[in-house]
């Protein structure tokens, strides 16, 4: 059973995610030939104060 752990940072839309969910689905059957009911997909967002890049956080950054 796949088990897809992804970590982004928040501010995308609900939509957003779900197309992230469906495609890794589809490219993990493809690639792997798991069931799509084997797949398991689950996405954190992260707050942007939790992010750090070079010391700094990806809101002072402005991503």
């Amino acid at each position: 059973m796949p088990f897809i752990h992804i970590e982004i940072l928040e501010g995308r839309s609900e939509e957003k995610i779900e197309e992230l969910i469906v495609e890794l689905t589809k490219t993990t059957e493809q690639v792997l030939g798991s069931s799509k009911q084997s797949i398991r997909v689950i996405v954190n967002e992260i707050p942007k104060t939790h992010w750090g890049m070079g010391g700094i956080s990806a809101k002072k950054l402005g991503r």
